[in-house]
């Protein structure tokens, strides 16, 4: 049975047990301030909804989505269960009350109990990611040619945007008071972007991008450059692909170092 949840003093030991387990630990649940916006917050936040999954009294599952009814989207923040049985209903109830959106889940890719749910439903994997952390400082790169987004290039940024994920080129461009968001300009045209998240501890490059046709001329660099630059005194952290062996050794270079976190996946979830 899946039910709201209103506390979670009576859940702790079942999180902590599920989340030391490193085949089921949770990706999204690592860091005391994942915690605090992935968990704790959703008591109190409007967009986020806890959820147990229980046989009579025991509890087989504890989720936390965030579900933005305008956009038909939802993103798993928490999903800690070691029972097939429990990802079926937790799925089972999505499709009974959000049918049309779509559900995006971060997850442990060891996580084998979780796997056969999305398939059955026809979810998209992607590639497995790691996590890298800025350890040292950068080597000096000139930064010239890196602007801020301004009126003058929005249009050209939105166009060349990534639209893969729930973040667009607009709502990046209409959310400045959660990302900084540097271009690559070019003689005019915008040939790079990166969007990097602001108001954390440790922020993180969320979407990096240069045009096809202007890679290995040095943009990616500068537009890293100057990410870290303006981050400062913060940390920095980015999630990349493990078969992305130039963003990996461009990261290096960069003075980021993989973090002994769980490697993580996405799937992506259209519910009929």
């Amino acid at each position: 049975m899946v039910r709201t949840l209103t506390e979670f003093d009576t859940c702790w030991n079942f999180i902590n047990e599920i989340n030391a387990d490193p085949d089921f630990s949770e990706p999204m649940f690592q860091t005391e301030e994942q915690m605090e916006n992935n968990l704790k917050s959703a008591l109190t936040s409007q967009d986020q909804v806890p959820l147990g999954v229980f046989l009579g009294d025991e509890m087989k599952g504890l989720f936390v989505f965030l579900i933005l009814k305008d956009e038909q989207y939802i993103e798993m923040l928490v999903g800690l269960s070691r029972e097939p049985d429990a990802y079926e209903e937790i799925a089972d109830w999505l499709q009974a009350h959000y049918s049309g959106y779509q559900v995006d889940f971060v997850f442990n890719p060891k996580n084998w109990a979780i796997r056969p749910t999305l398939q059955k439903r026809g979810a998209t994997f992607f590639s497995e990611q790691l996590k890298m952390v800025l350890t040292k400082n950068a080597m000096f790169v000139d930064t010239t040619g890196i602007e801020p987004l301004s009126e003058q290039y929005r249009d050209q940024y939105v166009a060349m945007h990534s639209m893969d994920g729930y973040w667009t080129g607009d709502k990046v461009a209409n959310a400045l008071d959660t990302f900084r968001v540097f271009l690559a300009v070019d003689d005019g045209t915008v040939v790079g972007y990166i969007d990097v998240t602001k108001n954390n501890e440790e922020n993180e490059p969320f979407d990096f991008l240069v045009r096809e046709d202007r890679r290995r001329l040095g943009w990616g660099r500068k537009l890293l450059a100057k990410a870290i630059e303006v981050n400062k005194p913060k940390g920095m952290m980015l999630i990349v692909d493990v078969d992305n062996a130039p963003a990996i050794a461009l990261y290096r270079s960069m003075g980021f170092s993989f973090d002994p976190e769980p490697v993580n996946q996405l799937a992506t979830w259209n519910i009929d």
